[in-house]
């Protein structure tokens, strides 16, 4: 095999591909990625770990078609540092690789194509969804998902697609994160009810994050595949069964305290200095126009801050985990400044208004009942962060 590529596309794909690839794995060819010519003027390349696939494709001059298998890391950390030129390969008898650009030369140790694992047949991708949608879905729920790998089932996000919206559930067994969007007229006609895997969200993300095309993506029985410019991720499905997540939101919180996102997130992130290391507890005591934020620690002190809110009835105490609640807080990012049009010496100036800041609501019953927390006026999307209380 020989061809041609500009540096810049050849980073850019590969950049795609690392988060996929083991960097240390017991199957050595894992390491690898696979480099193969398609047509006369495509390479394709494609890294696995056996659970998730990313397949890029990218313009090149084939000279001589076949396929290639480099070692991925070590390509990755040489193109990035070369100069921005054209980058040759050429696949030699032993199955290394030698690569010229400009006056760097490098011969590197490849392995047969025979030895790389048979990637997923790509079935049809017939529903789609913004790549904005998606990402804003990840964003929100990602964080919520176990850490746990004996924890199999609640590894990665419930997705669901029906009834002309979308929703998106994950869960660690102390929180529960879930959001839903209607999709209005681009809604899909199909219906997908999967677990999605944490890493496989995560690689969606990044080739989707400056897509210039909505996301396709479709399933078959043990397969979600997801293209975007051009760009294909085969993921396999977590099989198991999802909590009854329905069940754990409250139906019943009568009390709602509303704050300012910034001035709270400030003040966690203070307070919860001298919260004890092994709870990570917070008390957020709420009363009348403010809530008050304390944490002490035997060993190291105690702290308390006091937040503006909109609030009236009997004052109520919660605890939460502090991870918990600054995790949340981090996500729901303050929104952009509005632009509006104001007249000066008779021109029209656009001026961004800087008073456009996010709140955010606390939905509670008691000190011992799950609080629901969410973005106060949010018409978009159907948000909702359900947490379980400390014992103070």
């Amino acid at each position: 095999m020989e061809f041609v590529i500009k540096q810049s596309v050849l980073k850019d794909e590969l950049g795609f591909v690392q988060g996929i690839v083991e960097k240390k794995s017991t199957i050595p060819v894992l390491s690898n990625i696979l480099i193969e010519s398609v047509g006369e003027n495509t390479i394709r390349i494609v890294g696995t770990d056996l659970d998730v696939t990313i397949r890029c494709e990218a313009e090149a001059e084939i000279k001589q078609s076949g396929a290639m298998c480099i070692q991925a890391r070590k390509l990755f950390d040489i193109v990035r540092l070369l100069e921005s030129d054209d980058v040759h390969f050429t696949k030699e008898e032993n199955d290394w690789v030698k690569m010229t650009c400009g006056k760097s030369k490098f011969r590197l140790a490849g392995v047969a194509k025979d030895n790389f694992p048979e990637v997923p047949s790509f079935k049809s991708a017939p529903m789609k969804m913004s790549a904005e949608i998606f990402n804003h879905f990840i964003q929100h729920t990602a964080f919520a998902i176990t850490n746990e790998q004996s924890r199999f089932t609640l590894s990665g996000a419930k997705f669901i697609v029906e009834g002309g919206a979308a929703k998106m559930v994950t869960t660690d067994g102390h929180r529960l994160a879930f959001i839903e969007r209607n999709l209005g007229d681009s809604a899909p006609t199909e219906t997908m009810d999967a677990l999605i895997p944490k890493k496989a969200l995560m690689e969606l993300v990044k080739i989707s994050r400056d897509a210039k095309s909505d996301v396709s993506f479709g399933e078959d029985p043990n397969h979600i595949y997801f293209e975007v410019d051009g760009r294909l991720l085969i993921t396999r499905k977590l099989s198991g069964n999802f909590p009854n997540y329905e069940m754990v939101i409250p139906k019943d919180n009568d009390k709602v305290v509303i704050f300012d996102l910034e001035a709270m997130k400030s003040a966690i992130r203070r307070v919860s200095l001298m919260a004890d290391e092994r709870t990570r507890s917070v008390k957020l005591t709420i009363r009348s126009g403010e809530i008050e934020i304390g944490a002490q620690s035997s060993d190291e002190g105690e702290a308390n801050e006091s937040v503006l809110a909109d609030y009236t009835g009997e004052e109520v105490q919660l605890g939460f985990n502090s991870q918990y609640l600054q995790e949340f807080l981090n996500v729901v990012t303050a929104k952009e400044a509005e632009t509006t049009e104001q007249e000066t010496d008779g021109e029209k100036v656009k001026v961004k208004e800087s008073s456009n800041r996010q709140r955010i609501a606390f939905e509670f019953k008691n000190g011992n009942a799950q609080t629901m927390m969410n973005i106060a006026g949010d018409t978009n999307y159907n948000y909702k962060y359900i947490v379980m209380p400390l014992r103070i």
